[in-house]
């Protein structure tokens, strides 16, 4: 059985204003460093046997992070990375809700080829780490579209707020992806 724990990079000044990141590449602020160093001190208790992450600075400084109590080989891997919302990158929400309340942006990566991609990265751990426990550093809308996947979209009303730094457990068995746990918190010391 292959056993992944999604890991919500850490907080960033754009999640904190509430500004659509996409694949805008933007750096940790000083509360997702700390919530990297607490994903770290949780997750330094249990067996990993790979780390994953993407090219964008958020994931890379939390898995980064991680990895100081881990010595893992890290792995890039951006069939993880954040869905690109296009236009949309760098508007406010409330922007955002005026000029497009149906929430699709010109220039914006369509659902379908979102989940194709993350298809294209969960057969990739399933080929280089078959049977293993693996980390992954990955995005909002990327563990979103995990969650309403293999979860059959019983997951609240599909619209979970996912806090940074939050843990997501998914394993594979039986020929299937199945969501064991969602959006864990218990181990970080306050989450917004």
């Amino acid at each position: 059985m292959t056993q992944i724990c999604m890991v919500r990079h850490g907080q960033t000044d754009w999640n904190l204003v509430g500004k659509l990141q996409g694949q805008t590449d933007i750096p940790l602020n000083e509360t997702g460093k700390r919530q990297a160093r607490e994903c770290r001190d949780f997750l330094q208790h249990h067996q990993w046997d790979a780390l994953v992450t993407t090219s964008l600075l958020r994931a890379r400084e939390t898995a980064e992070i991680i990895n100081e109590a881990l010595g893992l080989n890290i792995v890039e891997c951006d069939q993880f990375k954040e869905r690109s919302f296009g236009l949309g990158e760098g508007m406010l929400r409330e922007d955002r809700m005026r000029d497009y309340p149906d929430f699709i942006f010109p220039e914006m990566e369509t659902y379908e080829d979102l989940v194709a991609r993350i298809g294209e990265g969960l057969a990739f751990i399933q080929t280089h780490f078959p049977g293993q426990k693996v980390l992954i550093v990955a995005h909002g809308a990327v563990i979103s579209s995990v969650l309403k996947q293999f979860h059959g979209n019983e997951v609240g009303d599909g619209h979970v707020k996912l806090f940074n730094g939050c843990f997501t457990d998914i394993h594979y068995e039986g020929g299937s992806w199945m969501v064991r746990k969602y959006n864990q918190v218990s181990h970080l010391s306050e989450h917004a």
